[in-house]
């Protein structure tokens, strides 16, 4: 064998991560107000993109394809072949897709077989028809913004501070509001005296001082350091902090675990004086803080809609909540035609190639989430009749194999999504649910429909508290062979106590 330099042809195959692939698998992964924020990023960066308004000029022959009104946007029933597209699937479109030829997709957003929630999902405004491209959105006309009729609410920390502000001045205004910062949104004070002193350089009396007053603000209960001290403040206010209530304040841990008895020798009290206690204990606030401020919860959005027709289910996406998305051919033509540089002319085309390459990869995202979301209603369409004691066994892979895509891409379609129909509203990851062996030896059923049979049992089960070892055997009754741990882990998941905690809650609510 010759010993020596030369040259060697050889020829390799290797999967490069491109930025339009990157891209189009963030997309999928998006929730509609996520790709809302992301498209809202890119039309920053790329003048060529515009969010609606006005209508862009399309290239000539570019013309709505018609076809479009059965192509994932709208599920009439299963079974026929016509309804199913026949174009490249999101798989396909993240392994191939030459981004400066491929022209935006257009959809007829007014076809029949759209459900407009609102005016917004209409692609047609008062002023004369839509732009292409996809997503949804109104015309040009400005629309209320309800967000402006959201009330603003007074933050716990603004509440105290103009309490304080009447009651102090000074440098005890100001320790008083080093202790304000300190209380979390439940109310408690979570720092420490000593060190508040040593920070601001006064004496440690002081503080405790000030951190008194503070407790004598609104709401009651507030800058206590534990809870019994939270109820405690509360039980002064109302002037019934006798020595009996501050016995049971001290031993709250006894009536948790509903040692009634033993609480009865402590206080030194009756059956009748212990219930009115308990009864009083129950109407003071353990989280005094959280009535004031802090953010409000956002409420979740769906994503899909899906309802019954007279053909079958009909799945569509929020078009309410999906921005829409153009390219601005008649900007590019005019930039264009104008005096250019290499660079410029590089940087217009390389423009002109993403945008092109969004459009269509948001296009592609809408028809794979339809078209998982309709998988779904039919592999789980016994649950949107009957509810979710019919709920089946479902696994991504099973839904892959179904729709011809990969396992990763259902993962991704069925993350942060939310599905509205009759019964509720439900993340798509609800329905994939692990199975139960059937104790007849039939068809496993799901582990939701199990939890929902086990959360009846014990609604239902009266005086007479169900162990899990009864739980195991009514629900063998039904038709579900489970182990006891099994049965205690539902339950658990479901926030249902085991059959001693829920007697002693009976116990404290009788009493």
């Amino acid at each position: 064998m010759a010993l020596g330099p030369r040259l060697d042809l050889r020829q390799s195959q290797s999967l490069v991560m491109t930025p339009q692939l990157q891209q189009a698998i963030k997309l999928l992964a998006l929730s509609n107000l996520e790709v809302e924020a992301f498209i809202a990023e890119e039309i920053e960066k790329n003048p060529l993109l515009d969010g609606g308004g006005e209508a862009a000029e399309r290239e000539p022959g570019d013309t709505p394809d018609e076809g479009h009104d059965d192509d994932g946007f709208s599920a009439d029933g299963f079974g026929g072949d016509d309804e199913e597209w026949d174009g490249p699937t999101a798989d396909r479109l993240i392994e191939a897709g030459d981004a400066a030829a491929d022209a935006p997709l257009d959809a007829d957003y007014d076809a029949e077989t759209f459900h407009h929630d609102s005016a917004a999902d209409s692609a047609r405004g008062p002023e004369g028809p839509g732009l292409d491209g996809v997503g949804s959105g109104g015309g040009s006309e400005e629309r209320p913004d309800l967000d402006e009729y959201a009330t603003a609410t007074l933050s716990l920390h603004d509440h105290l501070t103009a309490q304080a502000g009447e009651l102090l001045s000074g440098h005890e205004m100001a320790i008083a509001a080093r202790i304000i910062d300190l209380i979390d949104e439940a109310g408690y004070f979570e720092g420490q005296t000593l060190e508040i002193a040593q920070l601001l350089d006064v004496p440690l009396f002081h503080v405790e001082r000030i951190l008194s007053v503070i407790q004598t603000l609104d709401p009651s209960g507030v800058g206590a350091r534990t809870l019994a001290e939270c109820i405690a403040i509360q039980a002064r206010e109302a002037d019934r902090y006798d020595p009996a209530m501050a016995k049971l304040i001290d031993n709250l841990d006894l009536l948790a675990r509903g040692a009634i008895p033993q609480l009865r020798r402590l206080c030194g009290v009756d059956e009748e004086d212990m219930a009115d206690m308990i009864r009083e204990l129950r109407d003071y606030d353990p989280k005094p803080g959280l009535r004031f401020g802090g953010e409000p919860a956002a409420p979740v959005t769906p994503d899909i809609f899906v309802h019954r027709t007279a053909n079958g289910w009909a799945v569509e996406l929020n078009n309410a909540t999906l921005p829409r998305l153009i390219v601005n051919r008649s900007y590019y033509s005019e930039l264009s035609s104008g005096p250019q540089d290499k660079g410029s002319k590089a940087w217009l085309s390389e423009c002109l190639a993403s945008a092109n390459w969004l459009v269509k990869a948001l296009d592609q995202r809408a028809r794979t989430i339809v078209k998982v979301a309709r998988e779904i209603v039919k592999q789980q369409e016994a649950f949107f009749l009957h509810g979710v004691e019919h709920l089946r066994p479902l696994t991504l892979k099973a839904v892959a194999d179904a729709i011809g895509m990969h396992e990763s891409t259902i993962s991704r379609v069925t993350s942060n999504k939310y599905l509205m129909c009759e019964r509720g509203l439900h993340e798509l990851k609800y329905f994939f649910t692990s199975g139960v062996a059937a104790a007849d030896g039939g068809d496993a059923v799901s582990a939701e429909a199990v939890k929902s049979q086990i959360a009846k049992l014990i609604a239902a089960e009266g005086d007479d508290i169900l162990s899990d070892d009864k739980l195991v055997e009514l629900l063998k009754e039904k038709g579900f062979d489970l182990a006891r741990r099994t049965v205690a882990k539902y339950r658990e998941a479901i926030g249902l106590g085991s059959s001693v905690q829920r007697r002693r809650q009976r116990a404290m609510k009788a009493a």
